[in-house]
């Protein structure tokens, strides 16, 4: 039977028999019995007006909420004194964070260790509101013995991610604040011909909590052969050593091309060589953040000059919701997995020292239901993190396939 009418049609399909594809109307008793072939209802609507249910709004909704709570982002920088990070930091978001530093002299600084050092600033963009926190590790490799400089470093990145976890497993999530570690630049300097000891060790301990993306600094101590060349060196000591750093998603095929161009070069210019720049200087009658020399003047943002523009392209406008969405996907979850299985063993280890307390000299221990659905779900957290490792393992070989050939 089919009706039409100007909205829309409805097609009806009766219930039928599967094994003699007849129509079984009077067998009411046991049609139960049998195979059924589902109803299957097709509506068409014709493009008007008098049509519109409305949905068509839901992302117009999301951005007005989204817009509405405003968005955090947590940005750890990591290198030694002299590198240029808080200059980098500056440039990047247009502010001054760290005009009441104090420079620690020599003698300090060789028994100096680690530390953790917070600031958070608000930016407003076109009524975007975001809440933006730099984690500042100064006194990481500017003692004598930099063996446990990772330590701090992880140990912080951890706690956040156990808050996180805290917080999530409490009664009031509704007021939630998100202080994991989004994103790590982490600065190599460029007097070294790839990377250090004192590096390697503090990316091999940070690779599977954090993003990281390596940076040049003062990439203008060095000639375009010389920075092709370190380029170069760091990616074989990354690959040698099996040291993940944060990998480019892929373009989705619908992606215009310039999109997709830009999204090439970000991926040839990692890791990124940059110059950064608190001054702004007039050249030819226009006003230009960059270095001035005796030989000329650096233009941070000039792309033959430096990768700040590509970085800052990468970190603000492309990649900022997928750096969040990797570290929520992977890095936390990998986290919360880990949790929740040491809690499981915890309270197996407790339930199994009350039984055998409770049943003296007696050593058969029965096994209840609560104890078999707990291993039931440790058995899946150990499956789970398996398959994390193994979608880690593809990707990570799907994007060496992907670049490669790098070429800047």
């Amino acid at each position: 039977m089919m009706m039409e009418s100007d909205a829309f049609a409805i097609v009806d399909i009766n219930i039928s028999d599967k094994n003699t594809n007849k129509s079984n109307k009077n067998d009411v008793v046991n049609i139960s019995k049998k195979t059924l072939v589902p109803t299957v209802i097709k509506i068409q609507r014709d493009r008007g007006e008098r049509d519109y249910i409305g949905f068509a709004t839901l992302p117009e909704q999301v951005h007005r909420k989204s817009v509405k709570r405003g968005f955090d982002f947590t940005l750890m920088v990591v290198g030694e004194s002299g590198l240029g990070k808080s200059t980098l930091i500056n440039s990047l978001f247009l502010g001054d964070l760290y005009k009441n530093r104090k420079i620690t002299d020599v003698q300090d600084r060789v028994e100096k260790t680690t530390t953790i050092e917070k600031k958070t600033m608000e930016i407003e963009e076109r009524g975007v509101k975001l809440r933006l926190t730099i984690v500042d590790t100064p006194g990481f490799g500017d003692a004598i013995n930099c063996e446990d400089s990772w330590r701090v470093c992880s140990a912080y990145v951890d706690e956040q991610f156990r808050q996180y976890f805290t917080d999530e497993s409490g009664l009031n999530r509704r007021h939630m604040q998100d202080n994991r570690v989004h994103c790590c630049l982490y600065f190599v300097p460029p007097w070294a011909h790839s990377l250090r000891q004192v590096d390697l060790e503090m990316m091999r301990r940070l690779h599977r909590k954090v993003n990281i993306v390596v940076v040049i600094a003062k990439a203008d101590s060095l000639t375009a052969a010389e920075v092709k060349r370190l380029k170069s060196r760091i990616l074989d000591d990354l690959d040698e050593y099996q040291i993940q750093v944060y990998q480019f998603p892929e373009c989705d095929s619908d992606e215009d091309e310039e999109f997709k161009q830009q999204d090439r070069d970000l991926k040839a210019a990692a890791p990124f060589a940059v110059v950064a720049a608190d001054t702004v200087l007039e050249v030819g009658g226009k006003r230009i953040r960059g270095r001035q020399y005796p030989w000329g003047i650096v233009d941070v943002e000039n792309p033959r000059h430096s990768d700040f523009t590509k970085l800052r392209t990468m970190l603000i406008s492309t990649h900022m919701q997928d750096l969040k969405d990797v570290t929520q996907d992977v890095h936390y979850e990998n986290f919360r997995a880990q949790c929740i299985s040491q809690i499981s063993q915890h309270a197996m280890r407790e339930r199994g020292k009350l039984k055998r307390d409770s049943m003296g000299n007696n050593h058969d221990v029965v096994i209840t239901d609560t104890d078999r659905l707990l291993l039931q779900k440790d058995e899946e957290i150990r499956r789970m993190q398996d398959m994390l490792t193994q979608m880690q393992e593809k990707l990570k070989a799907t994007d060496k396939k992907h670049d490669s050939i790098i070429d800047v």
